[in-house]
């Protein structure tokens, strides 16, 4: 059996990680999946939203280092900084999630059960993640010697400030779900048992708003957190007068009023 699946249900695309013996340990293969969805992703117009989620008893215990490990760079900084970009023959975790990132739809990450190191790393790189009461996140990298360095840190400190990602990745400490929701680490806690059924919930709302719509609001989001209030407000006009020009939300606005219309009293003299 695959260490990964990568299924299709109408307008959702989804990744499952399956490698229970070893905790769903992230392999090249395991990315890889995670890489080619998203490209499919962003290719075709009939895929809406990508959903991330795993079986077993973990939802990833981190990149597999026991059965890759980390290079000997011989010395060389330089050649570590190339590893960790991805090389000339490979795509390394940090362009995947830089690739997640800058796709034009939503990229939604579920977690049943406790996240560790690169798999956090993947998972803050997505636009939503959802939580089952039973997660937990941890960033142990420390304790090896070393730092999440597939944008664990930075994405990490934009999440959740300065105060708690000394907590994750200097103290090497781990948050349970409820501490996650309170950090800004996740958007939403299930109930273990309404787990599954809220995650689909989420994910047909999702694919049920205008294409258009999404991949604006996501690029107004990025550009905007890193502009001034003027410069911000600027970007949310340019959004919207794209957006009146866009033949789905004209056709929903359309409805909407035509809705209001038949319910309204004849307030006529």
């Amino acid at each position: 059996m695959a260490d990964v699946q990568i299924a299709e249900r109408g307008p959702l695309i989804e990744v499952v990680f399956d490698r229970p013996q070893k905790l769903n340990a992230l392999t090249t293969e395991m990315t890889g999946a995670v890489s080619r969805a998203v490209d499919e992703l962003a290719r075709r117009p009939d895929l809406r939203v990508m959903l991330i989620r795993a079986k077993g008893r973990y939802f990833s215990a981190g990149s597999d280092f026991v059965g890759g490990g980390i290079p000997d760079f011989g010395g060389s900084t330089m050649e570590a900084r190339r590893w960790y970009r991805g090389g000339v023959d490979r795509e390394s975790l940090q362009s995947i999630c830089d690739k997640i990132e800058v796709v034009e739809k939503p990229v939604v990450i579920a977690h049943h059960a406790p996240c560790l190191g690169g798999a956090l790393e993947l998972s803050l790189s997505c636009d939503f993640r959802l939580a089952a009461a039973s997660a937990r996140y941890s960033l142990p990298e420390v304790a090896l010697g070393y730092l999440p360095g597939s944008g664990g840190v930075s994405r990490a400190t934009r999440l959740c400030g300065p105060h708690w990602t000394r907590w994750l990745v200097m103290a090497g400490e781990s948050v349970d779900s409820s501490e996650a929701l309170a950090i800004g680490l996740v958007h939403r806690v299930f109930p273990d048992d309404l787990f599954e059924a809220g995650v689909s919930a989420f994910c047909e709302k999702l694919a049920s708003y205008p294409a258009e719509t999404l991949a604006l609001a996501k690029l107004s989001i990025d550009l905007i957190s890193e502009l001034d209030r003027t410069n911000g407000r600027s970007i949310e006009r340019v959004a919207n007068s794209v957006l009146f020009h866009a033949e789905e939300g004209r056709e929903r606005m359309q409805a909407f009023r035509d809705r209001r219309k038949a319910t309204q009293p004849d307030l006529k003299p």
